[in-house]
């Protein structure tokens, strides 16, 4: 039995394996345990692996890599039209097996563990964000049931919290007063939870020497500089600058038949969280930048600021892909 291509559906404790031969004919059908999965890989000739990305992918394939194997990761909606009939492990192994070895096929790049560590602190804080603005909303919200009113706007609320609790004439009973000050301490203490993860942030940006080359890119900060590092991995994945824009959504989506193209708006395919921070860095420049180019003032002038500001993180994407591919610096025309 010689394996060519191996397709494997992985999952938490039982893992679903597909094999074909150099023509193509089935020679392997396997459901194995997660303790035997490494020593029956190890045991392979070294073949192409196939897997879907999903959670846990990355550490296998770095496993597998271990042992010779060739792996390649696929999204899995990629996978998804080789698959026949009713959907189960077998079903999905196999079409792991067929698409992988497809020659037009598009792969998902394998994360190391460097990168990993900087998408997990990435996440943690992504989390600790959206703590924070759900204890936001909530304190305003409990705040209007006595007839006070923050203005809009996180620093506002900060600065006017403290104003209320303190207000002699504020109608708030001392159950309230109770229920607000702890309200008031859990969110300084978010407050310095996210200091001290951009402050851990910024300190892996400067030891990177890609995230210092990016983030001189009016736009991209020590946030998005490492996030963007973390997740793109090797850049000679995308052939060109318009490729990684497309892999982030930043692009239009298409809905064209025959002779009539039909752009609708981005695709807003990829990673949510890396298309946002550029959106938003984006933003932060075109509303507080003293000067601009004058291709963003016709932009904006032709446009509008909202479409102004995805052309510019599509722009400023494009531009990520040539300091990267090509390992040069970036020179600001503003």
């Amino acid at each position: 039995m010689t394996i060519k291509t191996l397709g494997i559906d992985i999952a938490k404790r039982v893992f679903q394996l597909h094999g074909v031969d150099k023509r193509g004919k089935t020679v392997l059908k396997k459901r194995i345990g997660r303790d035997q999965l490494l020593s029956f890989i190890a045991n392979l000739p070294p073949c192409l692996i196939g897997m879907e990305s999903c959670s846990g992918s990355n550490y296998w394939a770095r496993q597998f890599q271990l042992y010779g194997h060739e792996v390649k990761l696929m999204s899995p909606q990629y996978v998804k039209p080789y698959v026949k009939t009713n959907k189960n492990d077998a079903n999905d192994a196999e079409a792991i097996c067929e698409a992988v070895a497809r020659p037009n096929m598009r792969f998902v790049s394998i994360k190391t563990i460097e990168q990993q560590d900087i998408q997990s602190l990435h996440r943690y804080r992504q989390r600790v964000v959206q703590q924070r603005t759900a204890l936001v909303n909530q304190i305003r919200g409990l705040l209007s049931e006595y007839g006070l009113v923050a203005p809009q706007g996180i620093g506002c609320l900060r600065e006017k919290l403290p104003q209320f609790l303190e207000n002699q004439n504020n109608l708030l009973t001392s159950l309230a007063l109770e229920v607000f000050c702890q309200l008031h301490q859990d969110l300084l203490e978010i407050d310095k939870k996210v200091k001290l993860l951009d402050k851990r942030i910024a300190k892996i940006c400067s030891e990177n020497k890609a995230c210092q080359r990016i983030k001189k890119i009016e736009g991209i900060g020590p946030l998005t500089a490492t996030a963007l590092v973390s997740a793109i991995g090797d850049i000679s994945n995308f052939k060109n600058g318009r490729h990684l824009a497309a892999w982030l959504g930043l692009v239009p989506r298409q809905h064209s038949s025959g002779n009539k193209k039909v752009l609708l708006g981005i695709s807003k395919r990829g990673d949510r969280y890396l298309r946002t921070l550029l959106i938003h860095g984006a933003r932060a420049f075109i509303s507080f930048a003293k000067r601009r180019s004058n291709w963003l003032e016709k932009l904006i002038e032709r446009c509008g600021k909202q479409k102004a500001y995805v052309a510019l993180a599509n722009k400023n994407a494009r531009i990520v892909w040539s300091l990267l591919a090509k390992q040069t610096e970036y020179h600001s025309i503003h």
